[in-house]
């Protein structure tokens, strides 16, 4: 099937231009709320990510980040200045630098994660549940869709 033509591929009917646009409002909006933090919206995702995986590494968190190694490493720097995260040498593989939580980055990993929950349930309030779930559903298809094939390559 093909839906998109040259007259109604616009902005507000693209779906590669709305979901850019959200994630830029979501962004904009979550550096504002964890301003009292002092953390922003990536270093948030950074340390809710090595929350949630306990093998996490620089380079491991940027490909899932889709961030360069370079600046991951740069923003891992801050947040361990800062007491948030440790490195720590695996013990298995001596090259490989784990990623780990310090009880203060866990702490604020937390607080910044309740205000987006609290944040997109103010969102979504005139949402029906089945509207979410279908709208999630959907997200995830395309996300499947993006990751396993190559069509704009063919």
């Amino acid at each position: 099937m093909s839906f998109y033509n040259r007259d109604n591929f616009m902005p507000d009917d693209s779906a590669g231009y709305l979901i850019k646009r959200c994630n830029q409002l979501n962004l904009a909006l979550l550096d504002r709320m964890f301003a009292e933090e002092e953390l922003t919206a990536s270093q948030w995702s950074t340390l809710l990510t090595i929350h949630l995986d306990t093998e996490a590494t620089c380079a491991s968190l940027a490909r899932d980040l889709t961030y360069d190694k370079g600046a991951m490493t740069r923003l891992i720097d801050v947040l361990e200045a800062r007491g948030l995260v440790e490195r720590a040498r695996s013990e298995d593989d001596r090259r490989v630098v784990n990623l780990s939580l310090t009880d203060a980055g866990r702490d604020a990993a937390m607080r910044c994660r309740d205000k987006a929950i609290e944040c997109w349930n103010r969102h979504l309030a005139d949402w029906s549940t089945a509207e979410i779930e279908q709208f999630l559903a959907q997200l995830r298809k395309l996300r499947q869709t993006l990751e396993e094939t190559d069509a704009c390559a063919a």
